[in-house]
């Protein structure tokens, strides 16, 4: 490569960077007596340049991003806008909409051209590491820090060179300019070399009175003030580089490779096998260098502006570790670089490899077995994502950061909890010995709003009418009770029928890990509380339910019934607290009579299976089944009507059932919803208070169809309209 490329980048907006970037261009050709190209890369400050240099262009550098032909000294002619002085000059689109538009990779092909016509090109690069930045410093030589003395300057200023660093870009390559400095200032430049860890390149004086005049005029300081401090600085900047040869000498630096697209870590990306091992040890051999020389749990958690400190610290002695580690064949390139700094800060600060999963809204459940597998439900379908824990300790540390904010513990004692993460996403963990297979984690994870029942009737989860008729069961005050398999969407369900109470009632809500969130203002939360070390002072389900009774509910929400509590959530239902809610573990709602009767015994309270029979049969309006069909949708399959006793028998009707009839080629189940045409007791008492409920709700009338619509459905409709006028 015969010429070179110096990159202007300041920690800020405010530094000056622009100014010292067109006045180094023009230094240099008065020095030197050779040609500079100057191109403004800095897209947050379209045209700042075009006024310090007083050059305005018809092209600009995003037409040149988009010219296809080759770059040469002819074609690159008719782009730039050439200054007497001997500075070629392409200046940035004063829209700053069209700034964002530029073609990087093809601004990357002139890069890699123009240093064969220019000896120097000069790039105002901005503050910010832009993909356009990021191009433009592949191809170059030296890059030039320009801060102020001022403190919060360099701590910007201090990240960015972090942030290069991080990237693979050699220390010697970035230098360090202290612009606007003034003798007497607290900010030496012997201040500003110990806060970056290398000592100042140059210091150029402050001088207001220049810069404005030269601002002013439109021209550079350096030509209208050629022995200004300022023009005196800059041009004492150029001759320590070509005195030194530091252009020559950066020029033979190892820097990162160019990243082909896409790209990723060697254990992240699906590389092979063998490159993977490599890449855990040294992440391993990081981590216990790290806990050595860092204490990561001195952060407030509580305190944002803390945890942003120490990852900030923890980033920057994770690349001093790998500075002194060989990482040849395993950090082949910045993007690798990037990714193993982020596994690592994400293992030791955050939820390692689950962060990006918990980030990815698509994402419904995660689950960890052991270090080196983490399966993942996205769209209904469960798979295995390439991301791993660097041992089971990572893991560990990982289950310790979730249960402690919310004062629960794990160890071989108590090797098993249930928790909940930041968002309200519910989080189990199990441990070894329990866990043979080293620790194992399942986070149910919660959407990121709020979902309704519009958003059941889209999903086709149920009906327009469906919903509708849930909506009039709960505002009647029906104790509901959901039934479903584990993932089926219960929780999710009861939310979303807890959305249809009235805002002027009491809800108590108990749960073992919280996961309800009603949208109502006057919400009471129970949790329970595992045994303290000593063993006692546990707080079970049974406990908060039989302490709701006391706080004057008008609604009791318990998340699950799974033991002795059902008989409590039962009499409570039963003497006054109608409109309660819960979830039961059953297939369907046949099923679901008999595994209330099961929990009841639980009790202990020796009733016999008629009374507990007949206790249901009373306490209980309404079943609805919830179900995760084969292809991984979630379905309303039951909503039935539980009728009273006949004999020993509790009787149960059917208002709505889904039924499947075919798997399309995708593997998607096809089927529909059907209500019976049995209007429920309960809608029949509403009506004799005044209540007007549509009996079209139990129809299966749809609304008028378009012509295309089958011709069967017409007499089907007809067909069911029957029973429900008879009744």
């Amino acid at each position: 490569m015969s010429g070179h490329i110096i990159a202007i980048m300041g920690g800020k907006g405010g530094q000056g960077k622009s100014q010292v970037a067109a006045n180094l261009a023009f230094a240099w050709t008065s020095e030197t007596k050779s040609k500079v190209c100057l191109l403004d890369f800095d897209q947050r400050a379209s045209g700042d340049l075009n006024l310090i240099t007083g050059i305005s262009g018809k092209k600009t550098v995003k037409d040149l991003s988009e010219f296809n032909g080759a770059i040469d000294p002819r074609s690159i002619a008719t782009f730039v806008t050439a200054h007497p002085s001997g500075v070629s000059y392409i200046g940035m689109p004063n829209d700053p909409s069209a700034s964002e538009n530029i073609n990087i990779e093809g601004l990357g092909k002139t890069l890699k051209s123009i240093t064969n016509i220019f000896p120097l090109t000069i790039i105002d690069l901005g503050s910010e590491v832009t993909p356009l930045a990021q191009k433009a410093l592949e191809y170059t030589t030296m890059v030039f820090l320009v801060v102020t003395p001022d403190i919060l300057a360099l701590n910007q200023t201090k990240r960015l060179f972090n942030d290069l660093v991080t990237m693979m870009y050699p220390k010697d390559m970035l230098q360090i300019i202290l612009n606007q400095y003034v003798k007497g200032h607290p900010v030496t430049p012997e201040v500003v070399s110990k806060t970056m860890g290398k000592p100042v390149f140059a210091p150029i004086p402050k001088d207001e009175q220049t810069c404005v005049m030269a601002l002013n005029r439109k021209m550079p300081a350096v030509l209208v003030a050629k022995s200004s401090p300022f023009t005196k600085g800059v041009v004492d900047v150029v001759r320590k580089v070509v005195q030194k040869s530091v252009l020559k000498t950066l020029a033979s630096l190892n820097r990162p490779a160019p990243v082909a697209k896409p790209t990723g870590s060697g254990a992240s990306s699906g590389g092979k096998e063998s490159d993977a091992k490599p890449w855990v040890m040294l992440k391993s051999r990081i981590h216990k260098a790290l806990v050595e020389e860092m204490d990561l749990k001195k952060s407030d958690d509580n305190d944002p502006k803390a945890k942003i400190i120490l990852r900030e610290q923890t980033k920057k002695a994770v690349v001093d570790i790998l500075g002194k580690e060989d990482t040849k064949g395993i950090l082949n390139n910045r993007e690798d670089m990037n990714q193993i700094v982020k596994e690592i800060l994400d293992e030791a600060l955050g939820l390692g490899p689950l962060e990006d999963l918990l980030a990815d809204t698509s994402v419904s459940e995660i689950m960890v077995v052991g270090p080196s597998k983490i399966f993942y439900e996205k769209g209904g379908k469960i798979r295995k994502s390439e991301i791993t824990f660097t041992n089971d300790r990572q893991v560990l540390n990982v289950i310790e950061r979730i249960v402690a904010p919310i004062g629960r513990r794990i160890d071989e004692k108590t090797p098993y909890v249930d928790a909940r993460l930041g968002d309200g996403s519910r989080v189990h963990a199990i441990i070894p010995p329990c866990s043979i297979d080293g620790c194992t984690i399942t986070i149910r994870k919660f959407p990121e709003n709020r979902l309704t029942y519009k958003d059941l009737v889209t999903f086709g989860s149920v009906t327009q009418n469906m919903a509708d008729f849930l909506r009039i069961a709960v505002e009647a005050h029906k104790n509901i009770i959901v039934s479903g398999g584990t993932g089926s969407g219960k929780t999710t369900l009861i939310n979303i029928l807890g959305g249809f109470i009235q805002a002027n009632e009491r809800i108590i809500t108990c749960e073992d890990a919280a996961e309800l969130d009603f949208p109502q203002d006057h919400v009471v939360r129970l949790e329970t509380r595992p045994p303290s070390l000593e063993g006692d002072g546990a707080i079970d389900i049974r406990c908060l339910v039989k302490q709701t009774l006391r706080m004057r509910p008008d609604r009791i929400v318990v998340g699950e019934c799974r033991g002795g509590e059902t008989l409590d959530m039962l009499q409570a239902m039963g003497t006054g607290h109608d409109g309660s809610l819960t979830t039961v573990h059953s297939n369907n709602p046949r099923e679901c009579i008999g595994r209330i009767e099961t929990l009841v015994q639980y009790a202990g309270a020796g009733l016999s299976p008629r009374a507990i029979r007949e206790m249901i049969a009373n306490a209980v309006h309404m079943i609805i089944q919830q179900s995760r069909l084969d292809d991984g949708s979630r379905r309303v399959t039951y909503i039935t009507e539980i009728g009273g006793m006949q004999g020993d028998v509790v009787t149960l009707q059917d208002i709505f059932t889904f039924v499947q009839k075919d798997i399309d080629k995708n593997g998607k189940i096809v089927g529909e919803f059907q209500a019976s045409g049995f209007i429920p007791k309960f809608i029949e008492v509403l009506e004799r208070k005044g209540y007007n409920v549509p009996r079209g709700l139990f129809s299966n009338a749809a609304p008028p169809a378009p012509k295309a619509a089958p011709a069967p459905a017409k007499p089907q409709a007809s067909s069911t309209k029957k029973p429900v006028g008879a009744k």
